[in-house]
């Protein structure tokens, strides 16, 4: 797919996930006061998402920071960092390190690696030798098998196939780069991941390019290597 430009009211927050519609959707309000707040999604990244989660778990009082369903053989790092909220599922063999929020009714399967600065919503998957790192997902989102994501936000019912990675950096290390309003904008972020709007979908063994964004519905066919802003 081409790299295009696009107008920036397109790519904000309360366009790619619906906003307006967080209840609806069951995005948590402090989430969605959250994305509404830096008002483009990489602004949600880095430093910010850091610091989102660790406020969101410091309001839960620290004995009643695990309450879901977590196999005694899942590791836990930073365990006062973590929160594991009532109706979650821990399977055995994964790692979780904080700071971390994972949402009612979310799933973290066997093998799921999950480094911190992560925000797991309500009925979100992290699977199967699946990474996540610095990322955000919203309602029902789903990395199920063998994807990476990092310094990325997936948005409402995304769903990653078998082995799509959102690559987060550079060969050259550099920051990166958006095309909006007909000019280039700096992201002022060497890592920054894939956006995916609510619903957008990628194929197995697709590969997304530092600060690709996918709009609401798109979807990323097995096997393509996406980059820029990717539109229906």
């Amino acid at each position: 797919m081409n790299r295009v430009t696009i107008e920036s009211k397109f790519v904000s927050n309360d366009a790619l996930f619906e906003l307006k519609h967080a209840h609806e959707l069951k995005i948590a309000k402090e989430l969605n006061s959250f994305l509404l707040e830096v008002e483009f999604p990489w602004k949600a990244l880095g430093k910010s998402l850091t610091q989102f989660v660790e406020s969101i778990v410091q309001k839960i009082p620290l004995e009643e920071r695990i309450q879901g369903q977590v196999s005694p053989h899942a590791y836990i790092e930073n365990r006062d960092s973590v929160v594991i909220c009532e109706g979650a599922i821990v399977e055995p063999g994964a790692y979780i390190s904080g700071p971390t929020f994972i949402g009612p009714k979310a799933v973290v399967r066997h093998g799921a690696y999950i480094r911190g600065s992560v925000y797991i919503s309500e009925g979100a998957i992290v699977g199967h030798s699946s990474e996540c790192k610095g990322a955000i997902l919203l309602p029902n989102a789903k990395a199920a098998h063998f994807n990476y994501v990092g310094d990325s936000i997936l948005g409402y019912d995304c769903n990653l196939g078998a082995g799509t990675k959102l690559a987060n950096l550079k060969i050259n290390h550099s920051n990166i780069i958006l095309r909006l309003d007909n000019k280039k904008v700096d992201s002022g972020l060497k890592k920054f991941g894939a956006i995916l709007g609510n619903r957008a979908q990628t194929g197995c063994n697709s590969v997304t390019n530092p600060g690709t964004i996918m709009l609401p519905e798109v979807v990323l066919l097995p096997n393509q290597t996406a980059l820029g802003i990717l539109k229906r």
